[in-house]
């Protein structure tokens, strides 16, 4: 018998979207090895980026390293995808705002980089340097207000458990979104008819220049699945949500955990993905048109159109974002064939393809 890559039977350990209450899809353990460290006087950032060696930078004034050719596939939920040229993971907003004075001069590039989901890198890898935000983690709950502030790169679904613990409504729905704030914020994440425009009050958002601005939902131009904030360069680095305490934490969580068992019976995460590819074209479902075309299972190298959902794509194992990519592309082709409509990709693509 052959088995689909996402058959029950063929499962492997959780690898791929983080469970309900996991951190992220992927820990930095797998390439945080031994790097010699440097000052940045004592190295130049381009010969650093082409020597390929494990010589970290040390970032002044910060306890910040600038890693070298950092494999992003262990960063990202697709385990696909090539280096970070350079790469920093800073822990507050004064780190974040020297990386970015130090990216700009020295004429880098900068790419902004979460949780890793909804995200495809390029086998070639980044150019330039990689900001990751998965270490500007707080939660500060406000029984007065009823508003709980959250750093960018706490994880959504973390928020969501926190929240119902306390018996606080309003983020039920985010506890299957696999992916942080900022990334929520910038996405206009959402479930079950919900959605992060319908709880925030404010988000603070850094320029490139190193300048704080604070916005609200007017000024983010909401809409299904996207913020003025896409594609923008300014980074989100907190944000602050409006929920209703008072509940009785055990009805919560048992909501909470009956979101958490639905996406669990209807989507699949026991294999690496990136969570949704496409945006709903309505009045129809993306996995809906994909379904009716006949590609569910249809498979190109390692990347395979998802049994139990077909508006997900799987690593089945050695999968390369150059796979998915043409995946992503050959399900457009054939939706537009038979449908005249063209899928667009709720993935955010990084990179040379």
């Amino acid at each position: 018998m052959t088995l689909s890559c996402d058959s029950p039977s063929a499962r492997e350990p959780a690898s791929g979207i983080a469970s309900a209450k996991s951190d992220y899809p992927a820990s930095e353990e797998t390439f945080n090895k031994e790097f010699k460290t440097v000052s940045t006087a004592a190295a130049s950032p381009t010969s650093l980026a082409k020597s390929r060696s494990t010589t970290a930078l040390h970032l002044p004034g910060t306890s910040c390293l600038i890693k070298p050719q950092v494999p992003l596939s262990s960063l990202t939920s697709f385990r696909v995808g090539g280096p970070a040229e350079l790469y920093i993971a800073p822990q507050t907003l004064e780190d974040l705002q020297i990386s970015f004075a130090w990216a700009e001069a020295e004429g880098l590039p900068v790419t902004l980089l979460g949780a890793g989901t909804n995200l495809l890198v390029s086998d070639r890898g980044l150019p330039g340097l990689v900001i990751c935000t998965r270490h500007l983690r707080h939660t500060e709950f406000d029984s007065n207000t009823g508003q709980v502030t959250a750093g960018a790169g706490e994880p959504i679904a973390r928020l969501a458990w926190k929240a119902a613990e306390r018996g606080w409504q309003g983020l039920e729905w985010a506890v299957g979104i696999p992916g942080t704030v900022g990334g929520a914020v910038v996405m206009n994440a959402g479930a079950h008819a919900a959605c992060t425009a319908d709880i925030l009050v404010d988000t603070q958002v850094l320029s490139r220049d190193g300048r704080v601005n604070i916005l609200t939902p007017p000024d983010l131009n909401y809409r299904y699945r996207t913020s003025s904030l896409q594609g923008d360069t300014r980074l989100v680095t907190r944000t602050t949500f409006q929920l209703q305490p008072g509940a009785d934490p055990k009805q919560v969580l048992a909501d909470t955990t009956a979101h958490m068992k639905q996406r669990h019976t209807t989507q699949p995460y026991h294999l690496p993905n990136c969570g949704s590819v496409f945006r709903n074209p309505g009045p129809y479902t993306a996995g809906w048109l994909i379904e009716q075309t006949g590609l569910k299972g249809h498979q190109i190298g390692g990347a395979q159109v998802a049994q139990r959902h077909a508006n997900f794509i799987l690593n089945c194992g050695g999968a390369t974002a150059n796979d998915v990519f043409r995946l992503i592309r050959y399900v457009q082709q054939q939706v537009a064939d038979q449908w005249s409509l063209w899928l667009e990709p709720e993935v955010k693509m990084l990179g040379e393809f």
